[in-house]
This record gives structure tokens, sequence and C-alpha cells, in this order.
């Protein structure tokens, strides 16, 4: 049996180590291409510049500023899918060391209960993430087939009917595209969404209570939910680590509440003490039996649980049927 483990670990290490080689090969193509985006979007945002002073026609303006639009949407799409790159590289490396670990530990598994014991819990932890991993996939597939996917989709279609329209009526023609413009800008407002929800850019910039805000004011504004978000405590920034931690965990009990619950009122609150950081979620939902949900399988849940824990904070459960709930968890904030 332990044989047999070794086996399939080592296969998933080579296959983990196969695919951060990808990844890595995908971020420096995509930081090339990133490279020539710049460069092209400094030279159209000069060329605009020269065109408002030199007094040039309507027309000419107009197809500057279009292009500067082209340009800076293409930039702004490059930047997404390299931090997207860069996350998941991120996310393979430690999910490598973490095969490394554990297909060291079944070399060196003895037949002593401790390191069985250890041995099992790091089996569990892995199987955890790579559930979550497969789970997350799936959501993002759903999301990208039923968004981005169609759309393009659609514009396929409606640039066939613009084509055709061209010859025999070019006043039609030009409703079409100027509709093909409309949905394409709406599409990218979707995908910019997207992005955000992914691995918002703020985050590294601005820290986690301004994201928060925005992302709580974003989720209300989608959700029509009445959201309210409270923070305490001395603003400031944490570690990366436990910004993302933080940020990760609201965003699904935010998802849960909303999909789950029957809510229409939640709200979070996030002290950042001294020494750690507290954050509770609150809703009016139908609430649910604590006792069920431990057999379920909400890996969000357990996956807030285990890292918390992980880090040495708690994480607590407070719902019965039809009395909504509160979800909180806490996590040490390193001096």
């Amino acid at each position: 049996m332990a044989n047999s483990n070794s086996k399939d670990y080592q296969s998933e290490l080579e296959e983990t180590q196969r695919s951060l080689r990808e990844v890595t090969l995908m971020i420096e193509q995509s930081q090339g291409e990133l490279s020539k985006i710049t460069q092209r979007n400094t030279a159209i945002t000069t060329h605009l510049q020269q065109v408002q002073k030199q007094g040039a026609t309507a027309e000419e303006i107009k197809m500057a500023y279009d292009s500067a639009l082209d340009v800076q949407q293409r930039l702004f799409v490059m930047r997404g899918q390299l931090e997207k790159l860069q996350n998941d590289k991120s996310h393979l490396e430690k999910y490598k060391t973490i095969l490394e670990k554990t297909v060291s530990g079944i070399g060196e598994a003895a037949s002593s209960s401790a390191n069985a014991s250890n041995l099992k819990n790091q089996m569990a932890g892995i199987e955890m993430i790579v559930n979550a991993q497969e789970a997350e996939r799936q959501r993002l597939s759903r999301h990208m087939h039923d968004g981005p996917a169609q759309a393009l989709s659609n514009f396929i279609l409606q640039t066939e009917i613009a084509m055709r329209l061209l010859d025999v009526d070019p006043a039609q023609a030009k409703e079409e595209l100027g509709n093909l413009k409309t949905s394409a800008m709406g599409t990218f407002q979707k995908v910019r969404s997207f992005i955000f929800e992914l691995r918002p850019m703020m985050l590294d910039d601005l820290g986690l209570v301004p994201t928060l805000k925005k992302y709580s004011d974003a989720f209300k504004e989608q959700a029509n939910l009445d959201v309210s978000l409270t923070v305490t405590g001395a603003e400031r920034r944490l570690e990366s680590y436990l910004e993302v931690m933080v940020f990760r965990a609201v965003q699904e009990l935010l998802g849960n509440a909303s999909r789950h619950s029957q809510a229409s009122i939640i709200k979070v609150q996030v002290d950042l003490g001294s020494d750690m950081i507290r954050v509770s979620v609150d809703d009016n939902g139908k609430g649910f039996d604590t006792e069920t949900l431990k057999e379920s399988n909400n890996l969000g849940l357990k996956l807030i649980r285990e890292r918390s824990e992980m880090l040495g904070g708690s994480f607590e459960i407070d719902s019965a049927t039809g009395a909504g709930a509160r979800i909180s968890f806490a996590v040490p904030i390193k001096a």
C-alpha cells in the first residue's frame, strides 16, 4: 500500500513539476508581449496628444482615441493574464513543496505509528488542496463558458451580419457595428470584474481593507443584497499571505451567504487588533444545522478552518435552522 501511495504521489509531483515549467514559460512569453503592448501604448498616447495639439479633425481625433482605448484594453487584459499566471505559479510551487515532503515522508515511513499518523494528515491535506483546486477550475470553466466564451460567439455572429450588410445597407451595417462595440464594452467590463474576482491587483497595491471595501460594494450591487462592511482597529498593511487568506475567506463567505442562505442582509466585520485579526460574517438567512454541515462537502469552509488553524488561529460557526448564521475566524498578526 505504501509503495502504491509513493508511486501515486511521485507521479503527481512529476506532473506538477511539468505544469510549473509550462507556467514559467508562459509567464516569460506574457512578459515579452506585455512589454510590446506597453511600448505601443506609450506611442499611441504620444500620438493622441499630438493630434489634439495640432487641431486635427473630429474624425482623426476619434480614430486616435479608439486606437488608444483598444491598446489600453489589451494592456489591461494582458496584465490580468500575467498576474493570474504568476498566482498559478505561486500555488504550484507551494503544492510542489508539499508533494516533495510527502514523497520523502512515504520513503521514510517506518513502522512508527507517529509517522503513519503524520503521513495520513499530509495526505488528507493534499487531498483537500486537490479537491479545492478542481472545484475552483470547474467554477472558472463554467464562468468562462457562460460569460466571455458565449459573448465571443455572439461577436462572431454580429460581425458576419455586419459584413453581409456592408454592401447592401451601409446604414444598417453601421448600426450593427455600433451594437457590436456596445456588446464588446459590456463584455470587457465583465472580464474586468472576473479578473478582479480572481486576483484584485489593488490587494497588492493598496492592501486588505481598501480591497475589501471595493469588493463588498461591488458584491452588494451585483447580488442586490444589503451588504455592509465595518472595519475597526488600526488600518495597516499585513503580511501578503495573510491579506490573501483573509480576502479569499471573506469572498467565500459572502458567496456562500448569497448562494445558499436566502439572506437579504449580510454584515461583515473586520477587527485589526495589535496581535490578531478577527473577521465575522453574519446573515439573516435560513441558517443551517451545524452538525449536518460537518458531514457535508463544503470545501470552502473546510479550507478556511484549515488555514486559520494552521496559522495558529480559530474558526467558529454559530447557526441554527431558521436563525441565520454567523461565521467567524481569527488569525495572529506577526509583529
